[in-house]
């Protein structure tokens, strides 16, 4: 049974996702993230929630994305980077120590206030860019297509041009799967 849905009936709508502008701080992405990912009105976070923010320029044109490995990425670089960005800041600390420097060393300030210097950086200077998007009216099974092809969890949704929410993996999957549960027998 092929799948007859249209992207419009799984999007989810724009006023239900995080979004910000290209000029705003990684923390305040990361706090408007937070609020959609979590229950904010139990203080519960579940797996349920948004992954990624949205990011507008001063257009209102959405120009990039942030997921959570990328907000990581930033605030701890050396820790989740790859060799190279690990070497850079110890670099960083081998540059300081010969300078006879150490109280510019970052490397020897606390995790705590790293992670708040780093994230005082722009969210357009960070971001992804967008790698897809999709009208509401096309087929679901296009949209998939584009999912696996550019390795991408969310896919920005248009109507008329103007963006009205996005499709999830999570919620293609939970479609797909709800195919086979009607054909499923419990045993």
């Amino acid at each position: 049974m092929p799948i007859s849905k249209k992207v419009r009936d799984l999007v989810v709508p724009l006023s239900d996702y995080a979004v910000t502008n290209v000029d705003s701080t990684l923390s305040d992405a990361a706090m408007a993230l937070m609020k959609v990912y979590c229950q904010i009105e139990t203080g519960k976070c579940t797996e349920a929630g948004h992954r990624n923010i949205l990011i507008l320029n001063k257009s209102g044109e959405l120009v990039g994305i942030l997921d959570f490995k990328s907000i990581l990425k930033i605030l701890i670089p050396e820790i989740t980077g790859g060799f190279a960005t690990k070497l850079e800041a110890m670099g960083v600390s081998i540059a300081f120590a010969q300078a006879d420097a150490p109280e510019l060393d970052e490397s020897r300030i606390s995790f705590r206030a790293r992670v708040l210097k780093n994230a005082e950086c722009r969210v357009g200077d960070i971001m992804r860019p967008l790698r897809g998007r999709i009208d509401a009216d096309a087929d679901l099974l296009d949209a998939l297509k584009m999912i696996c092809n550019t390795r991408i969890t969310v896919l920005p949704v248009f109507e008329n041009k103007k963006l009205i929410g996005v499709l999830r993996d999570s919620d293609v999957f939970l479609s797909v799967v709800d195919i086979l549960r009607e054909d499923y027998v419990l045993d």
